[in-house]
């Protein structure tokens, strides 16, 4: 681990040693890391969590005014506050320097030159993916503050990572390794503004970071063209440690109803592990939400009529309705790569203490669910591999379009009832809009549940791989970054192929995220192709063909061709660079 600089420690002049502090304590005191403690200004109190915080966190260390040590910027502040990012370093640095059992190094280096920590826990320590390997347990990767202005999942996660370590019981620690990555956009973390510009739809802190990172992309968006440093480090990451499950941590964007939290599985219809997730896992985490820690919580979604977001004073409700399906987002591309993917979506308009809680809570309950049965969750990991790797000779159907699920169940949903105030000016609360006021009172009402989503359009992909000329270097420096194999070959080739012939292009009227994205229709036609040396190939066989072919196929609505890659190739009555090879290369 790399020593963090002395101008990210906080002086400890006023800090009192007593006889109740405790002997790791002592030794970082003494050896003046004490700065990274975070102690110097430690008021407010610590927020309760139901019995899962209070079970995690007895026996660790407690400093003046019953703070736990290290503590938060959250928690020292009341929950008035968010931790900054040189405090996040600061309070990884003081949990090492106290004997914690965590490794620390970078996911990357962000555009304005920050460091993006990736922890490690387990007993015993590991630090490499070979020494967590051989432990032969579960791996399970927790990435927060992706939205730098969605900060609970940042303190919730740090907070667990001291209660882990030095808590008197045993804990998750002890039957998987965690990866923890607690503040994924640490320049979006610093720009900080009024909740009410960064968050407008937010209950405080007052002061937060904001959703881009310094290249101004929402890296929730970037899993696919990956153009920042942090989805690149994910990326080998995920490659690297190969997670069994995998969790990113939210808050919701303004719906008002009656959950702490609500959640989602990979929504893409080809996600292997989704139906399990969605089906299995999840009903048995919200029973135990509801029952140990008195949190509702519910699939995530937002009250949505045909014509786009309700009115918040709409008394009746026409349905709720969840994200896209698409792999650009974080938990839908996971899912891809047939591991277990969960969204975790804090309320946006609950107290940010009582957000801190829930997310604290559902990620205990998560982790706490596969530690009690780790053999089952690695054996069902392994059946979302097998299924993700299509093999030579595959002839399996792939969704590579999709929409919401034409026949949706309908369920019952706790909706609060908002009013309107005479005075359209006056604001009641933070993240209320002017004008409206919360009753506290939630009615539940039946309606539709869109949740998720079906095959719009699917196909049969390559059943020897895909090739592609030599010029196309940076899709295949995108592939390789993903994980997947990209081969080149040695000497020419006459193969048989499919090639796409183009019918039309279409490109979207306004740039999203820097692009235009592009869409194609046309068919595949057999053809006998000589293939140069030099040209790319991309072999199936291994656990990443699923995303292989979300990845190549023209018509994929997510791929390679959405984000510009071959724009200069397209057009009518041409062929689109990517062909299916239809035998092996001989």
């Amino acid at each position: 681990m790399k020593a963090f600089p002395a101008s990210v420690r906080i002086r400890l002049a006023s800090v009192r040693i007593d006889h109740h502090t405790s002997g790791a304590v002592r030794r970082v005191l003494g050896r003046g890391l004490g700065g990274a403690l975070l102690l110097a200004a430690a008021t407010g109190c610590a927020v309760g969590g139901g019995s899962a915080r209070a079970g995690a966190s007895a026996g660790v260390p407690r400093g003046p005014g019953g703070l736990p040590l290290p503590s938060t910027r959250a928690e020292r502040t009341g929950y008035l506050e968010t931790t900054p990012h040189a405090e996040v370093l600061s309070f990884l640095d003081s949990l090492v320097a106290m004997g914690a059992p965590l490794s620390i190094s970078d996911l990357a280096t962000s555009t304005e030159g920050r460091r993006v920590p990736l922890v490690v826990a387990s007993r015993p320590r590991v630090s490499t993916p070979a020494e967590a390997r051989a432990l032969g347990r579960p791996v399970v990767y927790v990435q927060a503050n992706i939205h730098a202005g969605e900060v609970e999942g940042k303190e919730a996660v740090l907070a667990l990572l001291r209660d882990w370590s030095f808590g008197r019981r045993p804990n998750v620690l002890d039957s998987m390794v965690v990866v923890v990555v607690p503040i994924y956009n640490s320049d979006g973390n610093e720009k900080l503004a009024a909740q009410a510009r960064n968050r407008g739809a937010q209950n405080g802190p007052a002061m937060i970071g904001e959703r881009p990172n310094g290249m101004g992309l929402d890296l929730n968006r970037d899993y696919i063209k990956a153009e920042a440093p942090e989805s690149r480090g994910a990326l080998a990451a995920f490659t690297a440690w190969q997670p069994d499950l995998f969790m990113d941590l939210h808050t919701t964007n303004g719906s008002y109803h009656g959950y702490a939290l609500t959640y989602s599985p990979s929504l893409h219809p080809a996600a292997p592990l989704a139906p399990f997730t969605a089906d299995t896992l999840l009903p048995e985490i919200r029973r135990r939400m509801k029952a140990r820690h008195d949190f509702a919580v519910f699939p995530y979604g937002n009250f949505t009529g045909a014509d786009g977001r309700e009115g918040l004073t709409a008394t009746e409700k026409s349905g709720w309705w969840t994200y896209e399906h698409k792999q650009r987002f974080g938990t839908n591309y996971y899912g891809l790569r047939g591991g277990i993917s969960i969204l975790s979506e804090a309320y946006s308009h609950d107290p940010f203490a009582r957000r801190v809680a829930s997310t604290y809570a559902f990620v205990q309950e998560i982790l706490s669910y596969v530690a009690e049965q780790p053999s089952a969750i690695r054996r069902r990991v392994e059946q979302g591999t097998r299924a993700a790797t299509l093999g030579t000779g595959s002839r399996t159907t792939v969704p590579i379009r999709a929409r919401f699920l034409s026949r949706p169940d309908t369920q019952a949903v706790l909706v609060e009832r908002l009013e309107r105030l005479s005075d359209s000016t006056v604001q009641t609360e933070p993240g209320v809009p002017r004008g409206i006021r919360r009753t506290g009172v939630f009615v539940e009402q039946r309606m539709p549940v869109v949740d998720r989503f079906e095959a719009a359009e699917s196909t049969t992909p390559a059943p020897y791989g895909y090739v592609f000329a030599a010029e196309w270097t940076k899709a295949a420096d995108l592939l390789r970054a993903h994980g997947v194999r990209v081969d080149i070959l040695p000497q020419a080739v006459t193969a048989s192929v499919q090639v796409f012939e183009v019918d039309s292009l279409s490109l979207a009227a306004r740039p999203f995220q820097g692009h235009r994205e592009a869409s194609v229709t046309g068919r595949w036609q057999e053809r006998s192709r000589t293939i140069p040396a030099g040209s790319f190939y991309v072999p199936l066989g291994s656990s990443l063909d699923l995303l292989a072919v979300l990845l190549l196929e023209p018509r994929s609505d997510d791929g390679l061709l959405t984000w510009n890659h071959f724009d200069s190739a397209l057009g009518r009555g041409r062929e689109a660079p990517v062909a299916r090879l239809l035998a092996p290369l001989r």
